[in-house]
């Protein structure tokens, strides 16, 4: 009979983790995208490949939990106010795709991605569900305040979050300001609350 410790497996090295997380973001910036190899990465931590793919079934992947977000990701803390959670969801998705690293990475790595039909479906299914869960999550918590009468659809409510950052950040280089931030908030919650 196994132990308990040989059915869950051994715990991952979380130093390992951000190892792999730190040289990606470094060899993005100092190299690019296309030229970011899954063995440069595993020589700049210091590791073997085999750890890369043991957490990672793609580059793509390793590129994105690297400098987006891991499946890890939590709901802001409920602020009390539909406006309050989407505001600090807002702030973390422009903090994480306004570093350095990830200006580097998401145009090329979201092409890879839609070009892939398979890629794309392992990146809804551990990626973007996770992001949907955690709005659903704000959404669920405004229709319980009274904010909203029932869930909207979170695929729609999700694309109207995201696009507005990836068009001011990315297609009209733009970096996301205040202004922006409030104005992309304050029309998001009217269209939902009217």
């Amino acid at each position: 009979m196994r132990s308990e410790k040989q059915r869950l497996g051994r715990k991952r090295d979380s130093r390992v983790d951000h190892a792999i997380v730190t040289a990606t973001r470094e060899l993005l910036v100092e190299h690019g995208y296309a030229r970011l190899t899954v063995d440069a990465v595993a020589a700049r931590a210091g590791i073997g490949k085999a750890a890369i793919y043991r957490r990672y079934a793609s580059r793509q992947e390793m590129v994105f939990a690297s400098v987006v977000h891991d499946e890890d990701i939590v709901a802001p803390p409920d602020s009390g106010s539909l406006r309050g959670d989407l505001s600090a969801l807002l702030d973390e998705i422009v903090a994480q795709l306004a570093n350095p690293a990830a200006a580097a990475a998401v145009p090329a790595l979201l092409a890879d991605v839609t070009a892939d039909p398979g890629l794309a479906a392992r990146f809804r299914q551990r990626f973007i569900a996770r992001q949907q869960e955690c709005l659903a999550e704000l959404l669920d918590r405004a229709v319980a305040r009274g904010e909203l009468p029932t869930r909207p659809t979170v695929d729609i409510v999700h694309a109207q979050l995201l696009g507005p950052v990836f068009a001011w950040h990315f297609l009209l280089r733009n970096e996301p300001s205040g202004d922006f931030t409030v104005g992309h908030v304050d029309g998001l919650v009217a269209s939902l609350t009217e």
